[in-house]
């Protein structure tokens, strides 16, 4: 990849960028500098198991992307060499950067955005503490399904209560 970009390439940077932004719910930006190309390799691996949008945009084309949205408050924070991650989850998104920082001290975390909501980097660790929304709806799921699961046994015992009555006065009647 050449080190500038052409109109036409700058473009569809920004054009993917604002697809990825249009349905995101939030971004959070780290700086990478000094990360080594394995350790960013690992990260792209993680975030696109986690469904993450993650990509190195030159700052100037990412405030392009985010301006008029409502991610703009972000754009004062976009300084340096920087990271983004995009997600329609926004657990996953700051739990997937956050957590490879702990384990790397050259990705720093620098800031968040989640709809008109401009974060630190103490916000975005808050909420990577959070559950995730799969753990959330799995969660939601068991309580739902508890009280279905007692109904159906009740309801089960109704007729496994009579065929036990019929059963016992069909013995004694043997018996008598």
């Amino acid at each position: 990849m050449p080190l500038s970009l052409n109109l036409e390439e700058k473009k569809a940077v920004i054009a993917e960028v604002s697809a990825q932004v249009a349905n995101a719910q939030a971004i959070i930006i780290a700086e990478y500098r000094g990360l080594t190309v394995g350790h960013m390799t690992q990260l792209r691996a993680k975030a696109r198991q986690s469904g993450i949008y993650f990509r190195v945009v030159k700052n100037s084309l990412a405030r392009r992307a985010i301006s008029d949205t409502p991610f703009s408050k972000l754009s004062g924070h976009m300084v340096g060499p920087l990271v983004y991650g995009i997600g329609s989850d926004p657990v996953a998104a700051a739990k997937v950067l956050y957590e490879f920082s702990r384990t790397n001290d050259k990705l720093v975390i620098k800031a968040g955005a989640m709809a008109n909501l401009l974060m630190s980097s103490n916000d975005v660790a808050s909420l990577a503490s959070l559950p995730s929304r799969d753990e959330l709806l799995a969660k939601l799921l068991g309580t739902m399904q508890a009280p279905i699961a007692n109904f159906v046994r009740t309801l089960n015992e109704v007729p496994t209560r009579f065929v036990r009555g019929l059963a016992a006065v069909r013995d004694q009647k043997q018996a008598a």
